[in-house]
């Protein structure tokens, strides 16, 4: 064997103690940054993932559908085909939005692979997919059927259904082919036996997913219209069993009951409180901040705020706070008007302020779960959307992440 110790000089010159000092002093430096990257990213993940669910709307209608896509969006893309056609109705008007990632289907696995790390990684960390039952068969299922829960890193996003059992016109969802509203709509009513049918896809399908985000074990079931549940179901102590029904299947399937969320709009009222009450709600929120639309988003926000307070007051039961990024359906209306569409005032920064004041909220009612839902992921057709576009790139993403980890300055 050769010594290796002939190759180095036996005493250190004062120039190598320099080379020396300087690497320590580097390395040490380096372990504190990491040290303190832990200590954050620790404390922000459990900021994000353990103390507050951050729920995103999900509107599924950028795919072909299998039953009823040919008669409502022919071109074979969904509801993109609307979406690529709207036009500026004034100077200014961002209009139509451009994704940042192309007009990507959303019943990929790949696209939604992307939007689950997209979300997680920004604070979003539940999905509320838009479900639809109409002509006796499920529509625009595929979103979450094929993309979502095929997706390889599902595990990382919890989500629920909202049923969106509103009438369905046909010129709703396709302005272009369809002329009256009168006629041709499906409506979102539906009778006891198609009820009965829904429970049994929805538990089977969804509820036994172990990322089915439940409330003290139970699974979130958020119900859009409660004037066309009753109306179908025959009266309020029909549509009243219905859901005992609902709750005892759920119960069959192994769980401790059924967490059934109420949607509302506008102001509570004695009629509404108490069909609420009857159907036994257990908890109550809103698909954007409702009410008339403004033109100016910081009215919108503060007038949504009123209504909270107010829903507070009347309910017995929690009412989970909401922030909404906009509004404007002028692609599917192509004859509205300026004032119909909330551009005024809409800011990155108002956006943020007001989704702090949801999280306030939570804090304030920490008898409550700490749930804030967002309108919305991805709502090109009424203009809010969390998703990345050419305007506004992750932006929205990342508010929404510098106000869930406290970063973002209240004060």
């Amino acid at each position: 064997m050769i010594s290796m110790r002939k190759a180095y000089p036996k005493t250190i010159g004062p120039e190598r103690y320099l080379y020396i000092f300087i690497g320590l002093l580097f390395l040490s430096l380096l372990n504190s940054c990491n040290s303190r990257v832990s200590e954050c990213s620790d404390h922000t993940d459990e900021k994000m993932d353990n103390e507050y669910d951050v729920a995103a709307y999900v509107w599924p209608s950028c795919h072909h559908d299998d039953r009823l896509g040919d008669l409502v969006w022919p071109e074979g893309n969904g509801e993109w085909e609307i979406i690529k056609k709207a036009v500026p109705h004034f100077e200014g008007h961002y209009q139509p939005k451009v994704p940042l990632w192309g007009y990507e289907p959303d019943d990929d696995p790949k696209v939604m692979e992307r939007w689950i790390d997209a979300a997680t990684d920004h604070g979003v960390n539940v999905f509320v997919f838009d479900w639809y039952w109409l002509q006796d068969g499920p529509f625009l299922e595929n979103s979450l059927n094929n993309g979502f829960l095929k997706a390889r890193n599902n595990e990382r996003m919890k989500f629920y259904v909202m049923w969106a059992n509103h009438d369905m016109p046909l010129k709703l969802i396709n302005v272009y082919k369809y002329e009256d509203y009168k006629t041709n709509r499906w409506d979102g009513a539906v009778d006891r036996e198609n009820f009965e049918m829904i429970v049994d896809r929805v538990i089977s399908k969804y509820f036994k997913r172990p990322n089915y985000y439940k409330i003290d074990g139970k699974p979130v079931f958020s119900l859009f219209m409660i004037d066309e549940f009753i109306e179908g179901l025959g009266g309020l102590e029909e549509a009243a069993a219905a859901v005992d029904y609902f709750r005892d299947e759920t119960k069959k399937a192994g769980f401790p009951g059924l967490h059934l969320q109420q949607i509302v709009f506008d102001t509570p009222n004695a009629e509404l409180i108490h069909q609420i009450e009857t159907l036994g709600a257990n908890s109550v929120t809103i698909y954007n901040w409702g009410g008339p639309h403004p033109e100016d988003y910081v009215q919108w926000g503060v007038e949504a705020m009123e209504r909270r307070k107010e829903w507070y007051r009347a309910l017995s039961v929690p009412f989970f706070p909401n922030a909404s990024i906009g509004w404007d359906d002028s692609p599917r209306f192509p004859n509205k008007r300026k004032e119909d569409i909330v551009h005024l005032n809409k800011s990155l920064v108002a956006f943020s302020s007001f989704l702090q004041k949801a999280k306030d909220y939570c804090d304030e009612h920490s008898e409550q779960p700490k749930l804030i839902t967002i309108f919305a992921w991805n709502e090109w057709i009424e203009g809010s959307y969390l998703l990345p576009d050419i305007k506004y790139g992750f932006s929205h993403l990342e508010a929404v992440k510098k106000v869930m980890s406290n970063e973002y300055d209240k004060y």
